[in-house]
């Protein structure tokens, strides 16, 4: 049986490459055919998985164009933001699956597979497990950045107010507010241009801004 041909989505390279190093031990079972850093997907491949890191979530029309293209295979969102109207709304816009970030790389390998058949497929805990993700890759991990923390600095660095990130990240401004006070104190900062100065010298912009298609 061949393996299923995966396409990886983020704008940021060290988490496209984070995943691609996730999914290595499993070459038998999935094979990545396309990392998508600087276009969009050319070979045609069975499932597409979207990371949501500093992304626009599963209610954005670009998960829509992304389903619509059938370059792409079956689309499936990979977050940690797994509220119901999350899981939804990317089912309603043509998504085969939703994988929360806290699911083991094997889970989520067997989850690829069944969608890949013809399933559709959510994998949502129960109750989220302590704390954050500890698996993959997120530009300020080597720095102590938490996955979470970094994303907020890296909505920040791109420019977005408070109220912004809240929106994008599915928070409350106060949990915003909270990440940001801790992760101010883990890089030394007291002021937001300084945060800014911080992310665009360590890699918080994006690597790309592709058209999602």
């Amino acid at each position: 049986m061949n393996p299923v041909t995966v396409a990886l989505r983020d704008d940021y390279d060290v988490v496209v490459h984070g995943l691609e190093a996730m999914l290595a031990p499993f070459a038998d079972r999935v094979q990545v055919v396309e990392l998508n850093l600087d276009t969009a997907t050319i070979t045609p491949v069975d499932v597409t998985l979207y990371d949501t890191f500093a992304q626009n979530q599963a209610d954005s029309e670009d998960i829509a164009r992304l389903a619509s293209n059938p370059t792409n295979g079956r689309i499936v969102v990979y977050s940690w933001n797994a509220q119901p109207e999350l899981v939804r709304q990317a089912l309603d816009r043509g998504c085969a699956g939703y994988v929360d970030k806290s699911t083991a790389a094997e889970d989520l390998v067997s989850a690829i597979e069944r969608i890949a058949a013809g399933e559709v497929v959510t994998l949502i805990p129960a109750s989220k497990p302590a704390g954050e993700p500890l698996t993959g890759h997120w530009p300020g991990k080597q720095h102590g950045l938490s996955a979470r923390e970094a994303e907020i600095l890296a909505l920040i660095t791109q420019g977005m107010t408070n109220e912004n990130i809240a929106t994008r990240a599915y928070l409350s401004i106060n949990t915003v507010k909270s990440y940001i006070r801790t992760t101010y104190r883990k890089i030394g900062v007291t002021r937001r241009s300084q945060a800014v100065r911080w992310g665009m010298e360590h890699g918080m912009l994006p690597d790309h801004h592709r058209e999602l298609r």
